[in-house]
């Protein structure tokens, strides 16, 4: 075992070919977690209402339901999914996009996702090496991927996976293994601080919510990886990013103002770049000041 860890430290090729493989199977459990957390957060909320209000209407579907459990099945036919019928991309391309039971078509998006995954997370590795900086951000990058697509999704980033990003980056900070530990609690803070603060300017101005409380939480765990020097170009890439795709889609779909934008997926592909690009891009904003 040893052996194994030391050759893949010593060779990049092998390196990413296990960061590769490994993040397509990540992948494919990124997908249940991306339908399933929403699913198990509103039944939360409905057994609290319930039991809040003692009321004794039992929930929809008494089974267990987490990221385990049910089985993954056919939402056509309820066709069981088989364990090589759950291969990442093997399979979809195995069964050519359909049901083994039905013949359903399967949605693209599942080995889309779990080739986006492995694609990332494979640079990533290619951009910090086989220490610790490369394996932690990773594991950053699994958490943002899933962010990204349940904000698309249903315009929520659940705290469940927020809050430990940024408790995560508090605690590497202790090691500095990205910032230091001031320029991470200062980052947390000051990344929270900030959208709350045009969140509620917002609010008094016009009486409306411009964005929700988990940006606040996603903005202050990206603070505490990239330090309190890296929110300034967060803030302006998922902006500038953010408003293009807004004006885009609203011209596209011929929707006014009202039309609501998640910002969480630009929040995270800005902070993905920050913590990759963050002292090339100060640097250059410096020579350009400076020249």
């Amino acid at each position: 075992m040893d052996a194994i860890i030391q050759l893949v430290q010593q060779s990049l090729p092998v390196f990413l070919t296990v960061v590769f493989i490994f993040s397509l199977l990540v992948g494919s459990f990124l997908n249940v977690v991306i339908y399933r957390l929403p699913i198990m957060m509103e039944r939360s909320w409905k057994a609290e209402y319930q039991s809040y209000f003692h009321e004794d209407t039992p929930l929809d579907g008494a089974a267990p339901f987490n990221l385990v459990k049910p089985d993954s099945t056919c939402p056509h036919c309820g066709h069981k999914i088989r364990a090589w019928e759950n291969i990442p991309v093997l399979s979809y391309l195995w069964l050519r996009g359909k049901c083994a039971g039905c013949g359903a078509s399967i949605s693209a998006r599942y080995p889309l996702v779990e080739l986006f995954t492995a694609a990332v997370c494979t640079f990533t590795a290619w951009h910090f090496g086989a220490g610790p900086q490369g394996l932690w951000a990773i594991l950053i990058v699994y958490v943002l991927i899933a962010l990204l697509f349940i904000d698309l999704d249903k315009m929520l980033l659940p705290d469940q996976l927020t809050l430990p990003l940024m408790w995560l980056g508090l605690v590497l900070s202790t090691q500095t293994v990205f910032v230091s530990t001031n320029d991470a609690i200062i980052g947390a803070a000051a990344g929270y601080l900030s959208l709350w603060s045009v969140y509620w300017l917002f609010k008094l101005l016009t009486g409306k919510e411009g964005m929700g409380y988990g940006d606040f939480k996603l903005l202050a765990a990206l603070g505490a990886f990239t330090g309190w020097q890296g929110l300034p170009i967060i803030i302006l890439l998922s902006s500038v990013v953010g408003a293009i795709a807004g004006i885009t889609i609203m011209l596209v779909q011929r929707k006014g103002q009202s039309l609501a934008i998640p910002f969480g997926p630009y929040l995270a592909v800005a902070g993905y770049l920050t913590l990759l690009y963050k002292t090339q891009i100060i640097d250059v904003y410096l020579q350009w000041v400076f020249a």
